[in-house]
């Protein structure tokens, strides 16, 4: 299936009092980059999920947000560092003792100290949440690959209209390409009869200069060229696999094959094809640049 570069999905999953929600979306690339942005405590899974996403999309750049809402309120555990709330009452009558004060310490006032009590969230093993955030992220996935393939269809029937256009367009070059070299002759015999009009005309000359002209201006090899360049691309975009750099180099070769026919050739018709011919490259160019 033919894939555009450009897309987006969104997927959901639930699971041991958590909300993962995971938006992706692609552009354009020359290559294949995947970018994640998740929570930090989740860090450690950011490998995998990167792996999970490479696996179904070879070329754009996908840039992905990870979220992650908690449902099931944990209650966290409340410790105190025995040692330091000892060392501040210590501290505490000692500072009495020195000032002469005999105020009794309440434990208020060493509760109060930062660092005495502590609130420590439960420990959390990562791993344990991979399965809820692979079920989102697959979900993202699929609806990513949908766009990209719908996208990618539309791109398709575009780019062989395109193609069928230029393979009529180098018929026309194939069929005009011999009726220029007898034009030449005609012109040239003409001409050479105008200016002998009182001499005889050697034939043998003439068809020298002929045959030296068609060699010059002889087309064949860059047609020939020109429509297996077609035919490959036509070939390449009904296969499976991605053929975005493919497609692209076969453009830059038929790029090659025109401009080639367009220097050798000084036919006015041939011209005009060739133009027509270079805008529809052009604009296949330009799609290709959206292709996987």
């Amino acid at each position: 299936m033919l894939r555009s570069m450009t897309g987006f999905g969104r997927g959901e999953a639930q699971g041991l009092g958590k909300k993962i929600t995971v938006e992706l979306k692609s552009v354009n690339h020359r290559f294949g980059e995947v970018v994640l942005r998740m929570p930090k405590q989740y860090v450690a899974l950011e490998e995998k999920a990167r792996r999970l996403v490479q696996e179904k999309v070879a070329r754009g750049r996908v840039d992905g947000f990870i979220s992650v809402d908690q449902y099931d309120e944990k209650i966290p555990t409340v410790k105190v560092d025995k040692a330091l709330a000892a060392s501040y009452h210590k501290a505490m009558e000692d500072l009495l003792k020195g000032l002469g004060m005999s105020e009794a310490i309440r434990a208020d006032h060493i509760l109060a100290v930062p660092g005495v009590i502590i609130l420590e969230n439960p420990a959390e093993d990562v791993e344990e949440w991979w399965p809820v955030l692979e079920e989102a992220l697959r979900g993202a996935l699929g609806g990513l690959l949908e766009m990209r393939e719908s996208e990618g269809g539309r791109l398709k029937i575009d780019l062989l209209d395109r193609l069928e256009r230029i393979r009529k367009m180098t018929s026309e070059i194939e069929v005009r390409s011999p009726l220029v070299v007898e034009e030449y002759r005609s012109r040239l015999v003409q001409r050479l009869s105008e200016w002998l009009a009182d001499s005889t005309l050697d034939m043998n000359r003439v068809m020298a200069e002929v045959v030296v002209f068609a060699e010059k201006s002889s087309i064949t090899e860059e047609i020939v060229r020109l429509k297996s360049h077609l035919s490959q691309a036509g070939q390449s975009l009904g296969a499976g696999d991605p053929v975005g750099r493919k497609l692209d180099f076969i453009i830059q070769e038929m790029h090659r094959e025109i401009n080639t026919i367009s220097s050798k050739s000084s036919d006015v018709q041939i011209s005009a094809i060739v133009v027509e011919v270079k805008s529809e490259l052009e604009k296949i160019r330009e799609q290709v640049q959206n292709l996987e």
